[in-house]
C-alpha cells in the first residue's frame, strides 16, 4: 500500500519554473506613485539587485544555485503522501494526495524562498534583513535561513498573531532573530497606526510599512527587506514543491492530476504547488486549479483585481492585483497567514484568465475539517493547511457523489503543533465564522479611489 512517496537528494529539480513566461495574456507592470511603469533601480533600496532580476524576468527556467540545493537537503524532497485514510473515512472513490512541506526545520513551506531570498541577500553584500510576518511562519522561516547564512534578522509580527502565537515569537529568538509586535512605536509608520488606533490588531500592510522603512532608512546601505508572498521571485522559489510532487507522481504511475488544490493569503505556498500544472493547463490539460481563501479575508472572490499597494504607508509599488484595498484590516481569525489584503500579480492574473477557480470558506468549516484530518491522517494542520483541506474533502465529497476516479493534490502548507490555541478556542466553542460584511468590503476599498486601474486582459481560451 502506498501511503508515501520519497525522491531521492539527486532527483531535486535544480531548475525553478517561471509562470511569467507562459501567462497566455502578459502581466502588467509595477508603477510608481506618478502613474508610470517603474524601472529595477527604483527597487534597488528595497531589495538586492540579484533578486530584482528575477523579478522582473521573462525566463521560463531558472538556475537553482549548488549552495541553495546544499541547505535545502536538509529537508528536501519533501515527502508526497496519499490521504488513504482520510479518503476511507469519506468513502469516496477519489485518490487524494498532498505534498508535505511541513517536514522542514521551520514546519512550513517558507523555507524555500527564504533561504533563496538570504542566500541572493549575502552575495550582494547585505548583512541584514527586515521583513513582516502574520502567523509567524514566514517570520520564522526567515530567521532560520539568516541563522545558517549570518545574517541579522528584524521581523514585524502582527500584533493579533504576536499575542496569539507566542512560541512563532519564541522560534524566531532561537535562531537568533528579534520579533517585535506590530505596529510598533519603532518607525513612523507604526507610530501613526498607533495614534489613530492604540488598539488595533494590526495587519500584514502595516506590517510591511514597518519592515521597509528600517530597511530603507540605514544609511550604511547593508539593510534589505525581504517578502515572503506576493512578489514573482517568491511564487518562482516556491515552484520546487509542484516540480518535485510531478515527478513523485509519475513514480507511482498517476499520469493525469484532476485538481489542484491549495490555500492561498498572499499566493506562495498556493503558487509553489500549482504553477508547474498550470503550465501543463495552458498547454491543453485538463486540470481544475482552485486557491482557497478565507471568507472574512475574500481578496480572490470578492475583490476587484486593479493596481493597489502592498502596505499601508503605500511605500511599495502599485501592482496589478485582486486587492480589498492597503488599509484593509482582516477580522482577527487564527489563521493569520491568509490576512492579506492582496494577492500576487501572477496568481491574480491567472485568475483574470481564467485558468483558476477560486473559492473562499468560513473558519468553522476550517476546523472541523482539520479535526476529521487529524482524527484520521493523525498529523495537526495549521490553520491555513486547514482551508486547502476543507476544499479536498468538498472535492472528495463531490467525486463520490458523481462516482467517478478522480486524483486530488494539495499542498500540506504546515503543521499546526504552533497553533494549537486555535484548536482549544474550537473545541471549547469559542470560535465563530467571520464572513466579511458587505459594508466593511466598501469602506475598504475607498482606500483604492483614484489608484490607477489595471486592464482585465485575458485571451477567453478558458
Amino acid at each position: 500500500m502506498t501511503v508515501k512517496v520519497l525522491l531521492r537528494e539527486d532527483e531535486i529539480p535544480r531548475k525553478w519554473y517561471n509562470l511569467a513566461a507562459d501567462l497566455p495574456s502578459p502581466m502588467q507592470p509595477p508603477l510608481g506613485p506618478d502613474g508610470k511603469p517603474i524601472t529595477p533601480d527604483a527597487l534597488a533600496p528595497v531589495f538586492p539587485m540579484n533578486l530584482i532580476e528575477q523579478e522582473v524576468s521573462q525566463e521560463r527556467w531558472i538556475d537553482i544555485p549548488e549552495e541553495i540545493l546544499e541547505i535545502l537537503y536538509r529537508w528536501r524532497p519533501s515527502p508526497l503522501r496519499r490521504a488513504r485514510y482520510l479518503e476511507k473515512a469519506l468513502g469516496t472513490p477519489a485518490r487524494i494526495y498532498y505534498k508535505d512541506e511541513g517536514v522542514s526545520p521551520p514546519g512550513s513551506h517558507k523555507p524555500n524562498t527564504a533561504v533563496a531570498q538570504a542566500w541572493y541577500n549575502k552575495q550582494f553584500g547585505i548583512e541584514k534583513i527586515t521583513t513582516e510576518t502574520g502567523a509567524g511562519q514566514w517570520g520564522s522561516a526567515l530567521s532560520f535561513a539568516c541563522a545558517l547564512l549570518g545574517l541579522k534578522c528584524k521581523v514585524y509580527m502582527v500584533r493579533i498573531s504576536f499575542d496569539q502565537k507566542p512560541f512563532r515569537k519564541l522560534m524566531m529568538n532561537v535562531w537568533g532573530a528579534e520579533c517585535v509586535a506590530s505596529p510598533s512605536p519603532l518607525t513612523q509608520a507604526g507610530r501613526d497606526i498607533l495614534a489613530k488606533d492604540p488598539d488595533t490588531p494590526g495587519s500584514l500592510g502595516i506590517a510591511i510599512s514597518e519592515a521597509i522603512e528600517e530597511a530603507v532608512g540605514d544609511e550604511s546601505g547593508k539593510t534589505r527587506y525581504s517578502l515572503g508572498s506576493v512578489l514573482n521571485h517568491v511564487m518562482l522559489h516556491q515552484t520546487i514543491i509542484g516540480l518535485e510532487a510531478k515527478k513523485q507522481l509519475e513514480k507511482i504511475g498517476e499520469n493525469k492530476v484532476d485538481i489542484i488544490i491549495g490555500c492561498a493569503g498572499g499566493g506562495s505556498n498556493f503558487a509553489g504547488i500549482s504553477f508547474p500544472f498550470v503550465a501543463d493547463k495552458i498547454n491543453g490539460a485538463e486540470i481544475e486549479i482552485i486557491p482557497v481563501e478565507p471568507a472574512s479575508c475574500p481578496t480572490m472572490t470578492r475583490a476587484p483585481f486593479t493596481y493597489d499597494h502592498g502596505d499601508v504607508a503605500r511605500m511599495t509599488p502599485l501592482l496589478p492585483m485582486h486587492t480589498l484595498g492597503h488599509e484593509f484590516v482582516s477580522p482577527p481569525i487564527h489563521a493569520g497567514g491568509l490576512r492579506y489584503h492582496g494577492m500576487s500579480p501572477l496568481v491574480s492574473q491567472a485568475i483574470v484568465e481564467g485558468l483558476l477557480t477560486p473559492r473562499s470558506v468560513n473558519q468553522l468549516q476550517c476546523y472541523e475539517s482539520a479535526m476529521l484530518w487529524t482524527r484520521t491522517e493523525g498529523y495537526i494542520p495549521a490553520p491555513e493547511t486547514s482551508h486547502a483541506i476543507a476544499a479536498v474533502i468538498d472535492e472528495a465529497k463531490k467525486a463520490r457523489e458523481e462516482g467517478k476516479e478522480k486524483v486530488i493534490l494539495f499542498n500540506w502548507s504546515g503543521h499546526g503543533l504552533m497553533d494549537l490555541t486555535g484548536y482549544e478556542a474550537f473545541l471549547e466553542g469559542r470560535l465563530a465564522d467571520y464572513p466579511l460584511p458587505e459594508d466593511e468590503l466598501q469602506r475598504s476599498l475607498v482606500s483604492i479611489r483614484g489608484l490607477p486601474k489595471a486592464a482585465k486582459n485575458k485571451t477567453g481560451r478558458w
